[in-house]
């Protein structure tokens, strides 16, 4: 279930594809189609990681309804992706949302503490308060 401002901003047809650190990425209709036409305009099928990229992001993507609950349906295969159980973070991240396992997302952050503290400490260079 998407919480409720994010059903508004977001409109009733969303675009869902496998994200990468094993979450789900879900997309407005508008932005999946900028980012669709980016990674279509700017890759080759020539070459590998482009086509790894492809395969990744743009072949798993899926359009779905949110239906009147403010739920949507996501695939057995997106789920199993992301390892989806009952728990779920849903992340709103400004252009797009994240969907994780709570399970993974809590084991994620655990891992990756001290990339978060470093990266803070690079973002405070760059931002005086």
């Amino acid at each position: 279930m998407l919480p409720a401002g994010l059903r508004s901003e977001m409109g009733n047809t969303l675009y869902i594809t496998q994200g990468i650190d094993r979450c789900l990425w879900v997309f407005s209709e508008e932005q999946w189609k900028k980012i669709s036409d980016e990674i279509s305009r700017s890759t080759s099928i020539f070459q590998s990681k482009a086509r790894i990229l492809m395969r990744r992001i743009l072949a798993p993507a899926q359009e779905i309804e949110i239906d009147k609950t403010g739920r949507i349906n996501i695939s057995p295969a997106l789920r199993q992706y992301a390892g989806l159980s009952k728990e779920c973070a849903v992340l709103s991240m400004n252009t797009y949302v994240e969907i994780w396992d709570k399970a993974v997302y809590d084991k994620y952050w655990e891992e990756n503490e001290s990339a978060f503290q470093d990266a803070a400490e690079d973002l405070g260079k760059l931002i005086s308060m």
